[in-house]
């Protein structure tokens, strides 16, 4: 029998257990919102659906989702529309700061032409037109044809009157014409000029040939036939002269050609009605779906045989396959960028939904917060009928989990300190407990941090009370303390306590960091010691006294986040000894892809159990997998990532869920000792090599584990595959 036979035998009789995938150690992903629409565009097998932040792809027949971000390889983040050439199977992407990346295969080409140029006026691009392996851009400025083949910008036609820019709202060709769809009207110029760079090439046809002066919202070729879209109505042209095509008494939205067919979508008014209509070259309506089949707010729709796929202004994608029910498909993700505090407990990571802007202002958000566990993001908010009673507490900044009863803590930035119980029920502390109102804002009640010390006193930054740093102690009563440096604003935010039982706490509006500890008894202050960290060498080296958040590692070590990038402070034992304590500036990248959705670090927290590093930006949240992780004191739920190991990875092969610094063996099935290393906490890395540094074959491996009374025991295998 060969060895495939016998591991594809090995692999039916060995019990899988089917867990959460991990991303490998080092690499990074993404946790972007998918919930609401943008654009839609489809292949035969395929739907593109972009979010305002990025896309996902859904096969039409087994629905298979995957979803796209700079991972995955795209160069940006941020969509206007995107679109699928059927000629060239190429998928093009236009990016809100007019960045373009090309997918083809398995590669992405990025043209950033655009983006970098500096030039005055719109340069977004709103509309896309395939020909001849080109892309025909209708941006702010004028049309711009980008080269397909050499992935290049190729022209920039300025077609506004005087030869000023212009803005195109679509384009289209048919065998003879160009058809631009412009603010000043439908402009056409032949396809044989030699230099369609000059306006005086193109001709303006609105206030002739039927056609009235004005602007003009679309342009489109339906099976040969050139359709304008103007004023609501649907125009054909006919020999030169311009006749109405098809018009009702909605608001056309957006035209999608599929299959010689139009697909509009419309509505009126605020989306007091919607719906979507399918229409032949006729003119003759064969479709329609509307509000009563759940299409409440459709941005874009195309159609396939009997199946609609539509992207909403709040849903992501809907799908009606004839007179079956509409089907909702959003891909799990969290709602908005989740730029909020972020914390690790009970094998999840919490994360706040709220926000304020750079002046600590209220934006009345109302998303809430979130769990993210096993994969799974799961909201706690006012939409969820226990928790109607939090559409009142926004803006809820911060989080913490009680350890002792797993009750949640959620800060609002003026509502107060919401404690919410594991059976739901709730009280909100404002007046009625020792956090204070806000100084010339006397009915706010802003927390703006919380944290939960090793003694079970919660710790709470009060922005902009004049005692600005609360303890509710285990046992239920209250301290306040005020801060001793001179503070804009008695800003306080994020608190982080040390190893050593010091609470790190963050100052925004540029007053830097503090460090405080309370001695011996929080209720005694005479032993309280303060310290601030700010930019510079000697001032504690920060590299920014901009901070927007800190988070603790496994080994004790404090990462802080600024608008200038991360800084780690290593000795926070020595941070009141006569030695100092400075922060050092580290560098983590992959493959020269830091990772980032931004530069600009919002916040910072890690899932000591898996090692994963949570990072918030102006732009979304995102994770990178470090290599410590929480040990345990036995060998429980041991995890091995990835596994079956597959052809051709390169990568870090991931050994979590062991106990504290164990020996780990992995061996052949006959005993054979192929590598040997220690786990770091409780996870062990191996880089799939033997201890010479040779690759191994195909195979079975044992993983097995000695502990510090070098009693070894097999706790999982391992499936090469070469």
């Amino acid at each position: 029998m060969s060895f495939a036979r016998k591991l594809f035998l090995f692999l039916l009789i060995v019990p899988l257990t089917l867990k959460a995938q991990l991303p490998p150690i080092g690499e990074w992903r993404m946790h972007l919102d998918y919930f609401a629409g943008k654009a839609i565009t489809q292949s035969d097998k395929t739907i593109y659906c972009a979010s305002p932040v990025s896309f996902f792809s859904i096969d039409k027949t087994d629905n298979v989702i995957i979803r796209y971000d700079k991972v995955s390889g795209l160069h940006d983040i941020g969509i206007n529309t995107l679109s699928y050439d059927a000629s060239d199977d190429k998928l093009l992407v236009a990016y809100a700061n007019s960045n373009i990346d090309v997918l083809y295969k398995t590669d992405v080409y990025n043209i950033p032409d655009i983006k970098r140029k500096d030039i005055n006026g719109d340069k977004n691009i709103y509309n896309i037109f395939f020909r001849n392996n080109k892309a025909f851009l209708s941006t702010g400025l004028g049309v711009i044809v980008a080269d397909l083949e050499k992935y290049e910008i190729k022209e920039t036609w300025l077609i506004g009157e005087g030869g000023n820019n212009v803005k195109v709202n679509g384009f289209t060709a048919d065998n003879n014409l160009y058809y631009a769809a412009t603010e000043e009207g439908l402009k056409t110029a032949l396809q044989s000029s030699s230099n369609l760079t000059d306006y005086r090439n193109w001709t303006v046809v609105s206030g002739t040939a039927n056609l009235s002066s004005g602007a003009c919202k679309d342009v489109v070729n339906v099976n040969g036939k050139i359709i304008l879209l103007k004023n609501d109505s649907l125009l054909v042209n006919n020999n030169g002269n311009w006749n109405l095509f098809y018009d009702d008494d909605f608001e056309m939205i957006n035209l999608t050609v599929n299959n010689d067919k139009l697909v509009v979508t419309e509505k009126k008014g605020d989306y007091n009605d919607t719906r979507i209509i399918v229409v032949n070259a006729n003119g003759i309506i064969e479709r329609t779906v509307d509000r009563g089949d759940g299409f409440s707010h459709p941005l874009q729709a195309v159609a396939d045989g009997n199946n609609i796929w539509a992207t909403d202004l709040y849903i992501a994608l809907q799908h009606k396959d004839g007179n079956s029910a509409t089907e909702t498909i959003i891909p799990n993700s969290p709602y908005g960028s989740l730029d909020g505090d972020m914390i690790a407990a009970d094998g999840a990571m919490w994360v706040c939904g709220g926000s304020v802007d750079d002046a600590w202002n209220y934006q009345y958000n109302r998303t809430g917060l979130f769990r993210f566990k096993e994969d799974v993001w799961t909201p706690i908010n006012q939409n969820i009928p226990a928790f109607q009673w939090m559409d009142t507490v926004y803006d809820i900044i911060n989080v913490a989990i009680d350890p002792r009863d797993e009750t949640i803590y959620a800060g609002s930035y003026g509502r107060g300190l919401a404690e919410i119980h594991t059976d739901k029920s709730f009280k909100v502390y404002k007046q009625n407990s020792a956090i204070g109102p806000t100084v010339g804002d006397p009915l706010a009640y802003r927390i703006s941090g919380l944290r939960f010390d090793a003694d079970n006193n919660l710790w709470i930054s009060n922005f902009g009370s004049t005692q600005n740093l609360v303890v509710k102690k285990a046992d239920g009563t209250w301290r306040a303390f005020t801060t001793p440096f001179l503070i804009n604003e008695n800003a306080v935010a994020d608190i982080v306590i040390d190893d050593v039982n010091q609470k790190w706490i963050v100052s925004p509006k540029g007053n830097g960091l503090l460090c405080y500890n309370h001695g011996a008894s929080i209720d005694n202050t005479n032993d309280d010691q303060w310290r601030r960290y700010l930019f510079g060498k000697g001032n504690g080296n920060l590299p920014s006294n901009q901070v927007n958040c800190i988070a603790k590692d496994k080994d004790g070590f404090i990462w802080v986040g600024t608008d200038k990038g991360i800084a780690v402070i290593q000795c926070t034992q020595d941070v009141f000894s006569g030695s100092g304590c400075e922060a050092l500036l580290p560098i983590v990248q992959q493959d020269r892809f830091a990772g980032y959705l931004s530069n600009e670090i919002k916040r910072v927290a890690i899932d000591p159990k898996t090692g994963e590093v949570f990072i918030t930006t102006f732009n979304g949240l995102c994770s990178f997998r470090s290599t410590a992780t929480e040990g345990s004191d036995v060998n429980e739920d041991v995890l091995v990532f990835p596994n079956p190991v597959p052809p051709n990875y390169s990568g870090t092969i991931a050994i979590k869920g062991l106990v504290n610094n164990a020996i780990v063996k992995i061996t052949e099935m006959d005993g054979r000792l192929v590598y040997q290393t220690r786990a770091l906490g409780g996870q062990a890395i191996w880089n799939g090599k033997d201890y010479k540094g040779r690759k191994i074959s195909t195979g079975v491996y044992l993983v097995l584990v000695a502990d510090e009374t070098n009693t070894e025991k097999t706790v999982a295998k391992i499936v090469f595959i070469r």
